[in-house]
């Protein structure tokens, strides 16, 4: 899951960038607004964690700005202002959850796993397609009752396409969700980690729609 982190302090981010890194996620990290708005319309992101006090562009006329494109990515508001005035604006203006600096890394990492599954449509944490089970908060799956050990690109991209069941993601799409800025990316990387995904688990698991890419079907 591809998380962008919007925040202009330097402290901060590299804490985030490493906390939601340990969490499993794949976070990449912008200091101010306009930068942030650009991430935004070039790449694709499962969910942003968004600081109100940003240069160039503040926090407010970003999630406005996205909001006004109809766009849909769950945004975590992290601001230092405790002001309800601030909470009730950045929440109007399009917000989906906020939290208060200084902030739990693990309370945070499980605010977005919640809001990834609301966004989703399936707001149960754990994610069920017949005998397979995958718990994103525990990093764990479980195919036919047993466990069943998988790589942390593995576990993202199987993540993906649980979360989206019935949609076929394309290569592209897949690759964006799963690499964050700087991390080469081989040619087949995608195709190799379809593969050990089904000869770990089911080889009918994910089926490939020729030409477009990759879904887990709805039962």
């Amino acid at each position: 899951m591809r998380i962008l982190i919007v925040e202009d302090d330097h402290l901060l981010g590299e804490g985030l960038l490493a906390g939601l890194r340990l969490a499993g996620f794949q976070p990449d990290w912008v200091k101010d607004g306009i930068a942030a708005w650009n991430a935004l319309q070039s790449e694709e992101f499962s969910a942003a964690v968004l600081d109100l006090g940003l240069p160039r562009m503040s926090g407010i006329d970003l999630l406005k700005r996205l909001r006004a494109a109809h766009s849909t990515l769950p945004v975590l508001i992290l601001t230092a202002r405790d002001a309800s005035a601030d909470i009730v604006a950045g929440l109007d203006s399009g917000g989906d959850d906020y939290m208060v600096k200084p902030c739990d890394l693990d309370e945070l990492a499980a605010r977005l796993r919640a809001l990834l599954r609301r966004s989703a449509g399936n707001p149960s944490p754990m994610l069920e397609h017949d005998a397979l089970r995958l718990d994103a908060a525990a990093r764990r799956v479980e195919y036919e009752g047993r466990a069943v050990e998988l790589s942390p690109r593995e576990f993202s991209l199987l993540h993906e396409l649980l979360l989206n069941t019935g949609t076929v993601l394309t290569r592209a799409q897949l690759e964006s969700k799963l690499y964050p800025w700087g991390e080469e990316v081989e040619s087949n990387a995608i195709e190799v980690h379809v593969h050990h995904l089904r000869r770990k688990l089911a080889p009918e698991l994910i089926h490939t729609v020729r030409g477009v890419g990759y879904m887990i079907q709805k039962t």
